[in-house]
């Protein structure tokens, strides 16, 4: 990551525009949540909530190990999600009530992995969300069974996670971001999130990844940075918006970023406009935006987490339908549902990804 020095001295040539350092901070700034559990933080409720989506979830899957079949359906970034959220239960491949369910869905974006590097569907619409979810997937599950090549698959998972890195590696645009497509075009945070923690994960697994393409991820996600403390979602001039803000604060925590102003304005701009519940402006891209803020909350750990987590949790028990599932009018009930049970299961603590 960038040194202070190298920060203070990009900013004074101008190639960089940042807050003046802050001061070091005291050695009682509240500890991430990672090793900090609140008491009763999973509940007899969530716990039979949790129970119920999974069940639903599961009979979802598709025959190929693919879900859904909406208009985001049987793509690689719902498999994954929706695999993520068995994972986050402690279920991999070979383990676990639903590990055939997360071995069937692995087998499935393995299948979509090219030569290239992509992960996607043929014909996929914006390709780089789906891989930076994918490649996520493929990291936690490589790091989780602790990688190896005894078995065919282990190796196959390897290589495709390898080949999947270096394409995000080689896609970075001159901004320091990642768009629609796997080319170095333009860029926004949305997407920049998604590889950002792709290769958060393959790092945790013990792939190498370059420091360069990570510091210059930094400085694109605080160049998104409005004076409000929200993010845009492009270089150009735009309004903050909960959601990608969520987004905006997580690039910076995945990167390697604890401590810092942009964080700590994020985080306050999250509380005042984004309180689960207290938003009227909700419901615009909801799972997307809870998904990125519980993790943020997650890392900051203290009060943030300790006021957060029940009001999420709250919700998103108040939401579920009957059948067990969360309805996402834009991308689906499988997508819907894998993001909750993510956001639910946080507490769980298995998912490499949510640790410092």
């Amino acid at each position: 990551m960038m040194t202070r020095a190298l920060v203070t001295f990009l900013a004074s040539t101008g190639v960089l525009a940042v807050e003046p350092p802050e001061p070091p901070r005291p050695a009682t700034m509240a500890p991430s949540a990672a090793n900090n559990p609140l008491q009763q933080e999973m509940t007899a409720a969530v716990d039979g909530a949790v129970a119920r989506g999974l069940a639903a979830l599961a009979r979802e899957q598709n025959p190929d190990g693919s879900f859904g079949g909406s208009q985001f359906g049987r793509n690689v970034a719902v498999t994954s999600l929706a695999c993520l959220a068995f994972m986050a239960d402690g279920n991999l491949p070979g383990r676990g009530a639903y590990g055939e369910v997360v071995s069937k869905g692995l087998d499935y974006v393995l299948t979509h992995c090219s030569e290239s590097g992509l992960v996607a569907t043929p014909n996929a619409s914006n390709p780089m969300y789906g891989h930076g979810f994918a490649t996520l997937f493929l990291g936690e599950v490589y790091g989780m069974t602790q990688g190896g090549g005894e078995t065919a698959q282990a190796d196959r998972l390897y290589r495709a996670l390898l080949k999947a890195v270096q394409l995000i590696e080689r896609t970075q645009n001159d901004e320091g971001g990642w768009r629609y497509n796997p080319v170095a075009a333009d860029a926004d945070v949305s997407v920049t999130i998604c590889q950002i923690m792709a290769l958060r994960s393959a790092r945790n697994a013990g792939l190498d990844v370059s420091k360069k393409v990570i510091d210059r991820a930094v400085q694109y996600a605080r160049t998104l940075q409005n004076p409000d403390g929200g993010f845009r979602y492009q270089m150009i001039t735009g309004p903050s918006a909960w959601p990608r803000s969520a987004a905006g604060v997580a690039c910076l925590y995945y990167a390697g970023i604890y401590e810092d102003q942009a964080i700590d304005r994020g985080i306050a701009y999250l509380n005042a406009n984004a309180m689960p519940g207290k938003s009227e402006n909700q419901a615009i891209h909801f799972f997307y935006g809870h998904y990125y803020a519980v993790q943020a909350m997650f890392l900051a750990g203290g009060e943030h987490w300790a006021t957060w987590w029940p009001a999420i949790r709250s919700l998103l028990l108040q939401t579920q339908d009957a059948n067990g599932k969360w309805e996402d009018s834009s991308a689906g009930e499988e997508y819907g549902t894998a993001m909750a049970l993510i956001i639910l299961q946080m507490p769980k603590r298995y998912l490499p990804i949510f640790q410092k």
